[in-house]
């Protein structure tokens, strides 16, 4: 009972997390652009790395914000590829995605620590996360559902959601890592595709996420890598589900 206050934190980031990302999600399958997720966190990812391995022991704010142009930089330049070439838009994000890949390599090999800082964002050990990145998740959490609540799905432009979908993305990566933020945007969208509800289906990936915490602290496995799998696990089970047995708001 005495660690319930302290794993309420990692709770409310994963909640958070997933809040923010599930609305996203939804544009994310209408636009067929699934692989972005993974270039423009590549893209924070490269710029958080070079941060460090320029700055001696940069500010954090320093190396948020490095992550949020990084993150931005890379939705713009997919928003231009697919714009121009939409029915390769899969191939050049994958393209884009290995040039941002390749970077965050490259930035490692120059930061004695680069090795464990790409781990930690790739897979985040969300059980040490605290409350002011707990804030700065609920923040964008609120945003994209005030935009989910206000404008239907059809109505967002692309001068909307590229740069939206940056923001939340990158600031998300430092936190809990690239494998939550993909599982969290493209498991409740599934979900709703298959009828639930968004909130509905923002809830049970929440439930699956925090059955993989509790798991990783049992099992004193790391956090992230159990938060991932129970997400994709959860993902997976919509294969099992019956075509509009649920019913979508």
């Amino acid at each position: 009972m005495d660690t319930l206050p302290w794993f309420a934190v990692p709770l409310l980031v994963l909640a958070a997390s997933i809040a923010a990302l599930a609305p996203l999600g939804v544009q994310v399958l209408a636009r067929g652009v699934v692989f972005i997720d993974l270039a423009v966190a590549q893209g924070a990812a490269a710029a958080a790395l070079w941060t460090s391995a320029l700055i001696d022991h940069p500010p954090v704010i320093a190396t948020h914000l490095a992550a949020a142009g990084g993150g931005l930089t890379v939705a713009l330049l997919v928003a231009g590829l697919v714009r121009v070439r939409p029915a390769q838009r899969e191939a050049l994000i994958g393209l884009v995605y290995v040039i941002g890949a390749a970077a965050a390599a490259l930035g490692a090999r120059f930061d004695p620590h680069g090795r464990d800082r790409l781990a930690q964002l790739l897979a985040a050990d969300v059980l040490w996360a605290d409350a002011a990145q707990a804030a700065v998740l609920g923040v964008l959490a609120l945003g994209t559902w005030t935009l989910h609540a206000r404008m239907p799905a059809a109505r967002w432009t692309d001068r909307l959601f590229y740069p939206a979908f940056a923001v939340v993305a990158s600031l998300a990566v430092p936190t809990v890592g690239l494998f939550i933020v993909f599982a969290a945007l493209i498991v409740p969208a599934l979900w709703q595709l298959a009828g639930l509800s968004l909130t509905c289906a923002s809830i049970a990936a929440f439930a699956a996420s925090a059955l993989g915490l509790a798991a990783s602290w049992m099992l004193d496995w790391p956090s992230g890598s159990c938060v991932a799998l129970a997400l994709g696990i959860c993902g997976v089970g919509v294969a099992l589900m019956p075509r509009g047995a649920g019913r979508r708001n």
